[in-house]
């Protein structure tokens, strides 16, 4: 009988698919998320504010904690042991956590407080840089209140906001008021104006110290409107007449005599809430 022959059949697999596999599959669905992610962060910039976008720049500002190899260090930058705070030795970083820090997320309350104090700073260092208004720097006084921020322009002995008996302000008074509303022209407050009298009488029979010191207020009112504040942020304009002194103790005194700007709070603290 004869033998029958071996045949050996020899098989070449090819691994994979046509169009170098599918890996391209996956590549492209990676750059569909990324697009995806980029649009949604531009869509998300152009549609929140200012405070907004500062709140959430703080919150993803990181603070790295560092855990090496060996376990060393359990706290704040793995520890205080040496194998934690030298990386450049035979430690090995096995695991970064990025942690928000604790203060990212600030009141709009603290976020007000800290606008008055840069515009008080403002204020200060302005008045400073103008030659002119430098011999000035005494009648103006800022600080907070619990309603906000005062701004106060104070008559000195022999310095005088305006004319006596007149609401028609110096041409430094105008020119130190042109200053302040340069410092709180980008603020969103509502502002409100007080005029106020020393204690001494007003001659005129039909004319007193009520009148003078509405009549100011309200010159005060127009000048800022003049050197570019917004009409609609102007809340109210009152005459005060002697009936809150600034030196109680001289009535008389030509300290007494002044306008006050008073930026209005908007938020509210949480006592107030």
């Amino acid at each position: 009988m004869a033998e029958r022959p071996i045949i050996i059949k020899k098989i070449k697999k090819v691994s994979g698919h046509g169009h170098h596999g599918g890996a391209w599959k996956v590549a492209y669905a990676d750059f569909v998320t990324a697009m995806m992610a980029f649009f949604l962060l531009l869509w998300l910039l152009s549609s929140t504010s200012k405070e907004q976008k500062e709140g959430i720049a703080e919150y993803f500002n990181p603070t790295l904690a560092i855990v090496n190899s060996t376990g060393a260090g359990q706290g704040f930058m793995g520890g205080d042991t040496q194998s934690s705070q030298t990386l450049n030795n035979d430690a090995t970083i096995s695991s970064v956590a990025i942690i928000p820090s604790s203060n990212s997320q600030k009141s709009s309350a603290e976020t007000e407080e800290e606008s008055f104090e840069d515009a008080k700073e403002r204020l200060r260092q302005a008045i400073q840089d103008v030659p002119e208004l430098k011999q000035l720097a005494e009648s103006l006084i800022v600080d907070t209140t619990p309603e906000g921020l005062r701004i106060q322009i104070v008559d000195q002995d022999k310095k005088s906001m305006f004319p006596s008996g007149s609401a028609e302000m110096f041409g430094y008074t105008k020119k130190l008021i042109d200053m302040v509303s340069k410092v709180i022209s980008d603020m969103p407050n509502k502002i409100a104006l007080g005029g106020h009298t020393d204690a001494v009488p007003f001659s005129s029979e039909h004319y007193s110290n009520w009148e003078l010191s509405a009549d100011r207020a309200n010159a005060s009112r127009q000048a800022l409107i003049d050197a570019g504040i917004q009409e609609s942020r102007i809340s109210r304009v009152s005459g005060y007449a002697d009936r809150e002194l600034l030196d109680k103790e001289n009535p008389t005194s030509s300290r007494n005599r002044r306008i006050t700007i008073l930026l209005l709070k908007e938020a509210k603290t949480p006592d107030e809430e």
